[in-house]
């Protein structure tokens, strides 16, 4: 038991074979020192002004005990964690509790006003669906 299994971590000779070390910068063009700002934040805000796809709003009541339902559908192109921001958002503006469940966000009351109004900031497209 007297011999080390322990492997050296001060840097010693490397595990693998680097394809890219023996690669140098030698010819190649000098990297730009400073993008221009006003060229960024003109392609910023114009993504920001695009139109990011249609959402239905609808009210449901029906299966819910008689309580009323604002839900929100039809998300294009949207991640979880993004529909959950704006739950939080459309929750914190219409004083109510909320959800995501199934892709769809679902807040308590009819609060479809409120609602499309944090949509159209959010630079969505809401329609009111039947409900």
């Amino acid at each position: 038991m007297s011999s080390d299994k322990r492997i050296p971590t001060d840097g010693g000779p490397s595990f693998g074979h680097n394809p890219f070390g023996a690669l140098s910068s030698d010819g190649l063009p000098p990297a730009p020192a400073n993008l221009s700002q006003t060229s960024s934040t003109a392609s910023a805000a114009k993504s920001a002004k695009k139109n990011r796809g249609r959402v239905d709003i609808i009210r449901q009541k029906a299966g819910r005990g008689g309580k009323t339902v604002t839900v929100v559908t039809g998300f294009v192109g949207i991640g979880l964690l993004e529909k959950e921001q704006l739950a939080k958002t459309m929750q914190r503006a219409c004083g109510v509790g909320g959800t995501v469940k199934d892709g769809h966000i679902e807040i308590q009351g009819d609060k479809r006003e409120e609602v499309a109004r944090i949509l159209t900031e959010a630079n969505f497209r809401p329609v009111f669906a039947g409900g």
